[in-house]
């Protein structure tokens, strides 16, 4: 069997890739819509940075972790920070609609190590040397 073609709304990537950042807002939810139609202005400023350091084999690096990921974004690595460093996630496909945010987890799973001096009742009567 072939690959399946991806499709987003029923569009393929070619067809996304020629659409405006304003037409491709119709087809994302309503929260992603109106978000790209208010800010519109500062996603092109962000794909056109994608596009001029598309030589470059360092990723963008960008704090805007609630921009809505559009389709001049695809197959560009992005370096998305989640307070403490910087994350290289690279864009496919399948990211389109969802924020870069998504992709860049800021918390991270708890480890516990062995419990210190007076952290139970027994271990209060230890001495602290």
């Amino acid at each position: 069997m072939a690959a399946r073609e991806f499709k987003y709304r029923g569009k393929n990537i070619s067809e996304l890739k020629a659409l405006d950042t304003r037409e491709f807002a119709r087809l994302v939810g309503a929260d992603s819509r109106r978000f790209v139609l208010r800010h519109f202005d500062v996603i092109e400023k962000f794909v056109e940075k994608c596009r001029k350091n598309s030589g470059k084999s360092k990723p963008i690096k960008t704090h805007l972790r609630n921009l809505v990921i559009v389709p001049g974004m695809i197959n560009y690595t992005i370096g998305i920070h989640n307070g403490k460093e910087f994350v290289s996630i690279k864009i496919i496909p399948e990211m389109l609609g969802h924020r870069l945010g998504e992709f860049s987890v800021t918390r991270k799973k708890v480890e516990h190590g062995a419990p210190g001096i007076g952290a139970t009742k027994s271990s209060a009567a230890l001495s602290v040397k």
